[in-house]
């Protein structure tokens, strides 16, 4: 199976939060064993504007933290295409307002993924039919 993580989900996996349940962090695992493990390209300035605003802060530098987020094992990085991009404006509007959710929804869509997010529009989103996701906990 496919996962795309939700921002606040890689920031939980790398703290090893309770936060991620067994049974989800199973999923991660297998998902990273056979690289079906995705971020989009929005979360990496998304965490750094969270660290800018001082919402989020890390254990070490914010450029230092994501390239070991990004270099684990499995966890690929999934570029903005421009198909995505356009996807993402196409999505029902009152689906989420946050352009960065957008992207994170489309890329999900686009991979065809299932995403693993504790945001509960997002997961209004999916129980609509509208994709595949899953809570962390």
């Amino acid at each position: 199976m496919r996962l795309l993580l939700d921002t606040h989900v890689l920031v939980w996996l790398l703290a090893d939060s309770a936060r991620i349940s067994g049974r989800v962090y199973s999923h991660i695992e297998r998902a990273a064993d056979k690289d079906e493990l995705f971020v989009s390209a929005i979360t990496p300035w998304e965490i750094a504007m969270l660290v800018a605003k001082e919402r989020l802060r890390l254990n070490r530098d914010i450029a230092d933290w994501l390239t070991a987020a990004l270099a684990l094992p499995g966890i690929q990085l999934e570029p903005l295409s421009p198909s995505i991009a356009v996807a993402s404006t196409r999505l029902p509007w009152d689906v989420h307002p946050d352009p960065a959710d957008r992207i994170l929804l489309a890329t999900a869509r686009h991979l065809d993924a299932t995403l693993v997010s504790a945001d509960r529009q997002l997961l209004a989103y999916a129980d609509e039919g509208y994709l595949k996701a899953m809570a962390p906990g």
